[in-house]
C-alpha cells in the first residue's frame, strides 16, 4: 500500500506541475531597437494600431508621399520613445487625408518622419502616441 501511495503522490505532483506550467501566461520579449528605451521604460501606445494600419501609414507617408525628415537640427531633438513630449518649436505635419480615411483614430494627430520611422504625436499633450517602423 505504501508503494502505491508514493506512486499516486508522484503522479499527482507531475500532473499538478504540468497544469501550472501550461497555464502560465507567455510573455514575448522584443529586443530594443537602436534609439529606443528598454521595454521596461516604454509606455503603452495611446493609439491602437493593427499591423495592417501600420503598413498603410508607412506606405502612404514614407513611400507614396515621400515625406522626408526635417533637414534642420530640430529633428534630432524628437524623442523616439512613446510617451515622451516633443519639444516646442519642432515643425509637425497634420495627418494626411489619405491616412485619416484608412486609420480614422489618427485624424486629429500630427506626425513627422525620423530615421525612416513615422512618429505619431497626440495634439492634446504633444506626446509621442506611436512609432510606426
Amino acid at each position: 500500500m505504501n508503494g502505491s501511495h508514493r506512486l499516486s503522490a508522484r503522479l499527482f505532483l507531475v500532473a499538478a506541475s504540468a497544469v501550472l506550467t501550461l497555464s502560465m501566461p507567455v510573455v514575448a520579449q522584443i529586443p530594443g531597437t537602436p534609439g529606443s528605451a528598454p521595454a521596461s521604460q516604454q509606455t503603452a501606445e495611446t493609439v491602437n494600431l493593427t499591423m495592417e494600419q501600420r503598413h498603410v501609414i508607412k506606405e502612404l507617408i514614407v513611400k507614396d508621399m515621400k515625406i522626408a525628415p526635417p533637414q534642420d537640427q530640430q529633428a534630432a531633438k524628437v524623442p523616439m520613445v512613446v510617451g515622451q513630449v516633443v519639444p516646442a518649436g519642432i515643425p509637425l505635419q497634420p495627418m494626411p487625408v489619405e491616412v485619416s480615411a484608412k486609420v480614422p483614430q489618427l485624424k486629429a494627430h500630427s506626425f513627422l518622419v525620423r530615421d525612416d520611422k513615422v512618429v505619431i504625436i497626440d495634439p492634446k499633450d504633444n506626446k509621442v502616441a506611436a512609432l510606426v517602423e
